[in-house]
């Protein structure tokens, strides 16, 4: 059982973000949960993870607006001072091929899926009880995938935003990231899709969760790790 720490989760109020709320408070985290547009997702996840004994509070914030993160983290710190874990989970996922990005599109994602996380985990790393960040990538960062493009992209820089930073922060603060593959139907798609996409995994099935869930642990669990981007999903990435 983790005793007088906390972690603060962007976009926690739905889908992976809320799992690993969940999934943090039974191991006696408090939980921060930052939302934007998810509201109503979010004061649900607050109410389940108050039901398993654990502090929580909501912390509403538009990530794409840099100058409401030093808002958020200093609110964040005031209300869990011994905050110790930043998972960098929000992200927008937009498919948009290359001859159609426009600036405004481009910046979007590149905002909120790269710069954000940069920025947060900049702010956070100066706290005193900061000691391990860690960065939602995907298994697309090991290919090369035009679909996506813009998504794709953000998501490579910040896997090697994730390995600099482990560099630059140690050996106070370990960043590793996790690299899921077809975990959750992406939104606006169903099972069928997932399933659908999954058989061309290695494994040939989706997964869940709960896959996600065991890597933060080992990522918790292990000291001696940091600079590492765990793939989970089924062997996705090997092509």
């Amino acid at each position: 059982m983790v005793l007088n720490k906390a972690a603060l989760i962007t976009g926690a109020g739905e889908r992976l973000g809320k799992a690993m709320a969940l999934a943090l408070a039974g191991m006696g985290y408090d939980i921060a949960v930052h939302f934007n547009s998810s509201g109503a997702g979010a004061v649900k996840t607050a109410e389940e993870i108050k039901s398993l004994g654990r502090k929580c509070e909501l912390f509403k914030a538009d990530l794409s607006r840099i100058k409401s993160i030093d808002t958020m983290i200093a609110k964040v710190f005031r209300a869990f001072p011994r905050c110790s874990l930043l998972i960098n989970n929000a992200s927008v996922f937009e498919d948009t091929d290359f001859m159609h990005i426009t600036e405004e599109s481009f910046d979007r994602e590149f905002t909120l899926n790269f710069k954000a996380p940069f920025f947060l985990s900049q702010e956070f790393s100066r706290r005193k009880s900061a000691e391990i960040i860690v960065n939602m990538l995907d298994s697309r960062v090991s290919r090369i995938e035009t679909g996506h493009f813009v998504y794709n992209l953000s998501k490579r820089a910040l896997r090697d935003f994730t390995l600099m930073a482990a560099k630059a922060l140690g050996p106070k603060i370990r960043v590793n990231g996790i690299c899921p593959g077809p975990i959750l139907p992406p939104p606006g798609k169903d099972k069928k899709y997932l399933n659908r996409i999954s058989k061309n995994t290695t494994l040939g099935k989706a997964g869940s969760p709960d896959y996600v869930i065991t890597a933060l642990k080992y990522i918790l669990e292990n000291e001696y790790m940091t600079g590492e981007c765990l793939n989970v999903d089924g062997g996705q990435h090997l092509g």
